[in-house]
């Protein structure tokens, strides 16, 4: 198994996912972070299409099981391509080590379940994606760990009273997805930590380009890959990314798993092998390897070709969507609008203190009338479709309580900031005119 890359200060050359320092600006990362290929090598990252791998003896194969040695043996624990572009992610977000996984509920479910087990208690904010939403208050519920969400907008004290002796992280999405409220990541942060424990924040729609949580505190962070990151709907994947601040050793009776020796590798200790990759290590080794949920190596292969483009495909996706929702905050059939570059969004403020540059391209809005109203005026679109999917570089619309958050109660759906009425409008890379117009027709 390959351990999590180190941080590029800190990196030394290590075959093709040596990181030269001189790369720091996020463009570059983009483009060259990941796979640097030595004379001879594919320049382009290769898709390593393979289960398995050679050793030349016994003892070296033995080494690797016990986290001795570096290298690769088995794909659900490791792989070189995958590798490659979890460097990449890592680079971009600033991170320690970084490790993929095959969805982005899978990356938030191994971010919560590497450090918590049954009888344990976390807090979440409430604005987040329906299915976390259910993952987190229905399905960890099950194996014995309490979530208790919280609405972002209620005062310190009042959310510091849900912290409990057994709680173990908080969570929180960047921007929710769907109704588009900007998460106070350093006003959380702090709060966390008051508390011993880490924060964890889904910073899926907008991506290492437009924030970086590590930058305000926050310890580690989630992706979907399937979003933007990938950009074209190719592949769905997730990432974990650690930024090695967390101080696990200091609360080393709340944090058990990384604390103390692990019998199923010989009694090793986490954090006092892997240091600052101790959460990361733990979660390859420990949760892929009993429970899977890799990427192939082919969607990795994928995932890179759209991270060479984030750098460029961002900005033009605020671009579109600040037009969109200016034209909709002032079109008559519209009741109300949740875009964070608004002025007069109520997040707009906090917009520009974590991303100056832009926020992304998903617009929150109701149409004056009833739930019909807005299913009527989705079936009226021409290019813009229907779709459950959000963040590519074709502009898609869904109603959340029509589709994603259908299995919510209304009681449910308030509490996650989804209204009856809401719209969610993922706005593309197109000619912005085009989109208007679609939307238009689509109203009259």
């Amino acid at each position: 198994m390959h351990p999590p890359l180190a941080p590029l200060k800190e990196k030394t050359r290590e075959g093709a996912f040596y990181i030269p320092k001189k790369m720091k600006n996020l463009e570059t990362l983009c483009v060259q972070a990941g796979w640097t290929p030595s004379k001879g090598e594919p320049r382009v990252l290769p898709i390593y299409q393979s289960t398995t791998f050679k050793y030349d003896s016994s003892e070296q194969m033995a080494r690797l099981f016990d986290l001795e040695d570096q290298g690769y043996f088995y794909t659900r624990l490791a792989n070189p391509t995958n590798d490659a572009v979890a460097a990449k992610i890592n680079a971009l977000e600033g991170g320690v080590g970084c490790v993929l996984t095959s969805s982005g509920q899978a990356a938030n479910f191994y971010a919560v379940f590497n450090i918590c087990q049954a009888g344990d208690h976390f807090i979440t904010s409430n604005s987040i994606y329906g299915g976390t939403f259910n993952l987190f208050g229905v399905t960890l519920k099950k194996l014995g760990i309490e979530c208790t969400f919280v609405d972002p907008e209620w005062d310190d004290e009042r959310i510091e009273n849900e912290f409990k002796p057994n709680t173990k992280c908080f969570f929180g999405e960047t921007i929710s997805n769907p109704g588009g409220n900007v998460f106070d990541i350093e006003r959380f942060a702090d709060m966390a930590h008051r508390h011993g424990v880490p924060l964890i924040v889904d910073n899926t729609f907008a991506t290492p380009i437009n924030c970086r949580p590590f930058e305000w505190g926050c310890d580690i962070v989630t992706h979907s890959t399937t979003k933007y990151m990938d950009g074209h709907a190719t592949q769905v994947g997730g990432a974990v990314v650690d930024s090695g601040n967390f101080p696990w050793d200091k609360y080393a009776d709340k944090f058990p798993g990384l604390t103390t020796p692990d019998e199923s590798y010989h009694g090793l200790t986490y954090t006092k092998k892997f240091g600052r990759q101790a959460y990361i290590t733990k979660i390859v080794s420990q949760l892929m390897r009993d429970m899977g949920s890799i990427p192939s190596p082919q969607n990795s292969f994928l995932l890179n070709l759209g991270l060479e483009t984030l750098h460029l495909r961002m900005p033009r996706h605020c671009e579109n969507a600040q037009r969109v929702a200016e034209w909709l905050e002032a079109n008559p059939h519209v009741a109300w609008v949740n875009y964070p570059g608004l002025k007069t969004n109520k997040y707009h403020e906090l917009a520009k203190k974590y991303m100056p540059n832009g926020t992304c391209g998903v617009i929150a809005f109701g149409l004056k009338g009833n739930r019909e109203d807005a299913i009527r005026f989705m079936d009226n679109l021409e290019f813009i479709c229907i779709v459950t999917h959000v963040a590519d570089a074709r502009t898609c619309v869904l109603h959340p309580a029509s589709h994603t958050h259908r299995q919510l109660s209304d009681e449910q759906l308030m509490e996650a900031g989804v209204r009856p009425d809401l719209i969610r409008l993922s706005v593309g890379i197109e000619n912005c005119d085009d989109i208007i117009a679609d939307l238009k027709q689509a109203m009259e």
